[in-house]
């Protein structure tokens, strides 16, 4: 197939069953069945085929996505098979299977007859068309067709380079540039994020987890200061102990409290640039292990131990300070855990959840189903989220790009929920209990203590949700918190990648970004995804799935002919000032400017031998026979108490020049100036008006005196 088209125009010709056809081993079905066909079914086909072509309305489709083909075949589009398409072609056998089981029904199985007769009718016209130019392509990827022959006309639903931010290694390292597109911070939205395997990455990584696990042992000495009394059955720090580490004495709680202060404050000091001068660390590597040990032991074991007043106080106090610059303090928890993500897949697989660095090093180092190192990504878990009965949730959340430049972005007003199959919980790290994903969680069974009023496909409308929290009097923080707090996430994501991804006019894209709540309601971006499922796998997917991609086209093709076109639930939420470029020139280019004019050329000196009295004398002469008596009428201006006028008086005056004869009669670049010629010019010297009435090159270049008049500077004439 050429996804450009050819300029080859299609033959409608009658001949369906002629010998030598080129295209009777292409379309085998198509062929068998003409014969078959009634001859109002071609005469449709043909028409269908001819207003296609005049009205640029020919498509083709990648996978299945029967609502699509659907919405375009009611607009008058007609599909031209895409030859790399996977999906599976239903023969005629299979459906005369599916109408036999409706045989009883002859409502039924006449609707079945004429949808056989309308899928006929279809591939007919689709044979006719399959020569032309595609004019609009809906594919599960880019790479599916040769998008370098794409002529500006057709459109396709992918952009090019948007790994940028669809990928959770693009999206980790893009967003740190937010601060040079707009005035935010990406901490407010998306949990912070490391690539392991770069150095500089790695370094940052550990020292994250140090200071999280310092804020944590803060969190876990208050909440045990909260308590109203000790658990009498509670277990010692000894008894949390394991085989592993029986001979390790743990550090006392005051002793770590200390250090975690002291960490804390040289975290802030560094905040206010109060460390450029100091270059000493405060723990040694030894340290800071037996101190991680130490943490596990009381954090991760929950050991409950007496806390004093003045350490309660001193930790409180620290934890508001943290607070204020850290957006992500309210997110982190205790248990200091991190999930490892593959940087490059989608639908939950790879994903791993762990508490422990030296766990997490060793895993990412040493694990041989690792595809390409250079691409996992360690990211900060919300262990605090926002809960339905217990049991955490996703939201997927809809947005569509029309165009890069100027950036213009379309949230979808609806979104659907995916629950766990498992009540929440930070003691069990299965991939059951904290991921959400449909293709996790469908092959597994809700557990018993699970809520009833969470459904058993796993999934919650926007709406139902909606009625979760007005049942608890949040209803409010959905139109406050959650959807703007989405909004500004989108926009700041694709912001940071603008630049990254290319910019195609005819082209758009649907993408599906996930999100988490906290228990505040903010919602965290936690990744964006390219081509998001559109499968109807439960009966809020099916509806809403249908929903976004007829919409899709009414923003796409609708509001293109029509900009007042109803949009559905899609909502304009960005659009950037266009940015002009530049009209190409082309290779010949010019340099506009004024040019510097060139200095007159010096009179050639004279031989060394005369000497400079007799060169002047020599020069004097030549000038008095070429420079005859210049005529020059002075009138004096109007005195202030003498309103009669003077009357002009000739002088004759004696002008030395230092022109040479031989430099006026050599043709140069300087003669031109000279012979500018000018038949009046004025200069005004003071109070005296000199008239040069008569048409002599000279240049003034000594004072002049007349008789009778004050001495008058005269300034040098230079017709340049």
């Amino acid at each position: 197939m050429e996804p450009t088209g050819s300029g080859r125009s299609v033959h409608l010709s009658q001949e369906t069953n002629g010998h030598g056809s080129p295209h009777q081993s292409a379309h085998p079905k198509v062929k068998a069945s003409l014969p078959d066909l009634h001859p109002g079914t071609q005469k449709s086909a043909k028409a269908l085929a001819v207003k296609a072509i005049k009205m640029h309305k020919i498509f083709s489709i990648q996978g299945p996505y029967p609502v699509i083909r659907a919405a375009l075949r009611a607009r008058g589009w007609v599909e031209q098979p895409l030859q790399c398409s996977k999906q599976p072609r239903q023969s005629r056998g299979s459906r005369s299977s599916s109408n036999d089981v409706c045989t009883s029904d002859d409502d039924n199985t006449d609707y079945a007859e004429r949808e056989q007769e309308h899928d006929e009718l279809h591939s007919l016209v689709s044979h006719y068309v399959q020569n032309e130019m595609v004019y609009f392509y809906w594919l599960n990827r880019r790479n599916a067709i040769d998008t370098t022959c794409l002529q500006k006309k057709q459109i396709i639903n992918h952009f090019a380079r948007t790994d940028s931010f669809t990928t959770k290694v693009g999206l980790c390292m893009n967003l740190r540039n937010l601060h040079w597109f707009a005035t935010a911070d990406p901490d407010t939205f998306f949990p912070r994020c490391y690539k392991l395997t770069a150095e500089d990455e790695r370094h940052a990584f550990i020292e994250d987890y140090r200071r999280t696990a310092c804020t944590s042992l803060l969190k876990y000495t208050v909440e045990q200061g909260q308590s109203e009394e000790t658990n009498p059955n509670s277990q010692s720090v000894q008894g949390q102990r394991n085989g592993k580490n029986k001979e390790f004495n743990p550090l006392p709680l005051s002793q770590m409290v200390n250090s975690a202060l002291v960490i804390c404050h040289e975290y802030l000091g560094s905040l206010e640039h109060s460390d450029i001068d100091t270059n000493t660390k405060s723990f040694t590597e030894k340290e800071w292990t037996e101190f991680l040990n130490s943490y596990y032991l009381f954090v991760h074991g929950r050991a409950q131990t007496k806390i004093s007043e003045d350490l309660f106080s001193c930790c409180k106090a620290m934890l508001q300070r943290l607070e204020k610059v850290s957006p992500q303090l309210s997110i982190g928890g205790m248990q200091n855990l991190w999930i490892i993500k593959p940087g490059a897949k989608s639908r939950g697989r790879g994903i791993k959840c762990m508490k422990r660095l030296d766990q997490i090093l060793t895993s990412v180092d040493v694990d041989p189903k690792l595809p390409s190192k250079d691409k996992w990504v360690v990211q900060k878990y919300i262990e605090q989220p926002f809960l339905v009965h217990g049991t955490k949730f996703d939201v997927r959340q809809w947005f569509l790009v029309t165009d890069w430049n100027p950036l213009t972005v379309w949230f979808y007003n609806k979104c659907y929920l995916r629950f766990s199959t498992q009540l929440y919980s930070l003691d069990k790290l299965d991939s059951s209990v904290h991921l959400c994903n449909h293709s996790i969680q469908k092959s597994l069974s809700p557990a018993q203590q699970r809520h009833r009023g969470i459904p058993a496909d796993n999934t919650w409308s926007d709406e139902q949700f909606r009625d979760f929290l007005a049942s608890r009097g949040q209803e409010a923080l959905w139109e406050t918190v959650v959807v703007p707090g989405m909004k500004k996430a989108l926009i700041h994501t694709l912001q940071t990648t603008q630049d990254a991804t290319e910019s195609r006019k005819n082209t758009f894209e649907l993408f599906g970004a996930d999100f988490v709540f906290g228990q505040d309601l903010h919602p965290w971006l936690i990744e964006i995804n390219s081509s998001p499922t559109m499968a109807p796998s439960t009966t809020v997917t099916a509806r809403l799935c249908a929903a976004v991609q007829k919409d899709t086209l009414r923003v796409i093709l609708d509001r293109k002919r029509d900009c007042t076109a109803n949009t559905g639930d899609f909502q304009l939420i960005y659009e950037q000032a266009a940015v002009e470029a530049p009209a190409y020139t082309g290779v010949n280019l010019r340099v506009e400017g004024l040019a510097v004019q060139r200095l007159c050329r010096l009179p050639p000196l004279g031989s060394s031998r005369h000497s400079a009295a007799k060169r002047n004398r020599k020069e004097n002469a030549v000038a008095k026979k070429e420079t005859s008596l210049l005529k020059v009428s002075v009138e004096k201006e109007a005195l202030k108490n003498n309103k009669v006028p003077l009357h002009p008086t000739k002088i004759k005056l004696n002008l030395p020049t230092t022109v040479n004869k031989s430099s006026l009669s050599e043709k140069s670049h300087s003669e031109s100036n000279w012979k500018r010629q000018a038949d009046v010019k004025h200069v005004h010297l003071d109070s005296v008006q000199l008239s040069i009435t008569e048409k002599y090159k000279v240049s003034l270049l000594q004072d002049a005196t007349a008789p009778k008049l004050p001495r008058l500077a005269v300034k040098h004439f230079a017709n340049a």
